[in-house]
């Protein structure tokens, strides 16, 4: 697969992939008896991920996109060409969104870069919107609390805000991690996790920082992007999280350049152990280098009397014991969008509002942060260290256009 696309195309339990898997199903099932409600939606975000999700809004039948925002004029004009939008809502600029807001849209898609999506969700809320949004739901610790805050105004307001991973979707994953928690694998001893790809495109850095504002070489700036660890190791990451029910407490580790010709500081290479507060351990390890090594992204839970894993491609299982099952995860870049874009539709119009989503995501963005800065510091690290410092990453916008 394209690398740069490839990335992208990829706590609290089971609460939130149960509610979205029942959320889904009953939404399909209304889309398939009657003519579903027309939620009109705006778009930030014209890259390729986001025009698919517009795409499948449009296919699901319950949306309809009423404008399109990107920081490039002609990715806008591109995507509303593509999801018939009328050239009057089509936004630019850094603003653009908040003209997108002000254009009367109920809902906001929020798929661009990671930086601006914590200001981004906030506005939308606060101009009574609800909201969808991307992974990571931030790049800093402020930025996660900001999210935070975000969605449980959301439900106060009657809301909803909805974060959108694939993994806890899939009906193979799911049944798995239920058995686990059923005993399946005796007691927990530890868990490992990988992500094995290549890099995404990092072309020299130019006067300013638009350059680095498309094609995913954001992914490559820590300040927009939250490294590879927080851009793409963190779906096995969530993963993990979902299983455990808790975040980690502390981590160690080490990470590194490894791809040739790198203009971005996010580190491609790392290794990082997670302690948590049962004294569990959780080994993760991820490279992003083009050297045809490509095992995907993996969970692996290992107990006293069997093990699992959890994949995003490929087979998830559960071996020994007496709850031994497995499954192809099926096509889950594309069917994992499809399930929550129902999910997210049935929410709105069931006004189904306490947002179960959000409170692993902002868990699994904190445990990405977490082995992050202990990785590139090379030290032990805790989380509660990490709040109370509660740094925020500065990019310099100066010379970007607003409109």
């Amino acid at each position: 697969m394209p690398g740069a696309v490839s990335r992208r195309r990829f706590v609290t339990g089971t609460v939130a992939a149960a509610t979205s898997m029942a959320l889904a199903s009953a939404a399909l099932g209304q889309a398939a008896t009657a003519a579903p409600r027309k939620i009109k939606i705006g778009l930030v975000g014209g890259g390729p991920r986001g025009r698919l999700i517009g795409n499948f809004c449009r296919q699901h039948g319950g949306y309809e996109i009423h404008g399109v925002a990107d920081y490039f004029p002609d990715v806008a004009r591109a995507a509303g060409d593509e999801l018939a939008v009328d050239g009057a809502r089509r936004f630019s600029g850094l603003g653009g969104y908040k003209k997108l807001i002000d254009s009367g849209v109920e809902a906001l898609l929020l798929e661009n870069v990671p930086y601006f999506m914590p200001g981004q969700a906030a506005a939308a809320v606060a101009a009574g919107c609800h909201v969808y949004i991307a992974k990571p739901v931030a790049v800093d610790v402020p930025g996660c609390m900001q999210v935070a805050a975000a969605a449980r105004q959301a439900t106060q307001k009657g809301r909803c805000f909805f974060v959108d991973y694939q993994m806890s979707t899939d009906p193979v994953n799911i049944e798995i991690v239920k058995r686990i928690r059923d005993g399946g694998l005796g007691e927990i001893t530890h868990v490992a996790t990988s992500d094995i790809g290549p890099p995404s495109e990092d072309p020299p850095k130019t006067v300013t920082v638009e350059s680095r504002l498309q094609r995913l070489v954001w992914v490559n700036d820590v300040g927009l992007g939250c490294d590879y660890i927080g851009n793409s190791d963190i779906h096995v990451i969530d993963a993990a999280q979902w299983v455990l029910g808790q975040r980690p407490v502390a981590a160690m580790g080490a990470s590194r350049i490894g791809r040739p010709d790198a203009h971005g500081d996010a580190r491609d290479i790392c290794s990082v152990v997670f302690e948590y507060a049962s004294g569990l351990v959780h080994n993760h390890w991820a490279q992003a280098v083009p050297n045809v090594a490509d095992d995907g992204l993996a969970c692996r839970i290992f107990g006293t009397t069997a093990n699992a894993q959890l994949r995003y491609f490929g087979k998830s299982y559960l071996r020994g014991g007496p709850k031994q099952y497995g499954g192809e995860v099926a096509s889950l870049y594309d069917n994992g969008i499809l399930r929550n874009v129902a999910a997210f539709h049935q929410a709105i119009t069931q006004e189904n509002f306490d947002n179960p989503t959000v409170p692993r995501a902002i868990d699994g963005t904190l445990t990405c942060i977490l082995g992050r800065d202990a990785a590139r510091r090379r030290q032990r690290l805790t989380m509660d260290e990490l709040l109370k410092e509660n740094k925020k990453l500065d990019v310099d916008l100066t010379g970007l256009k607003n409109d």
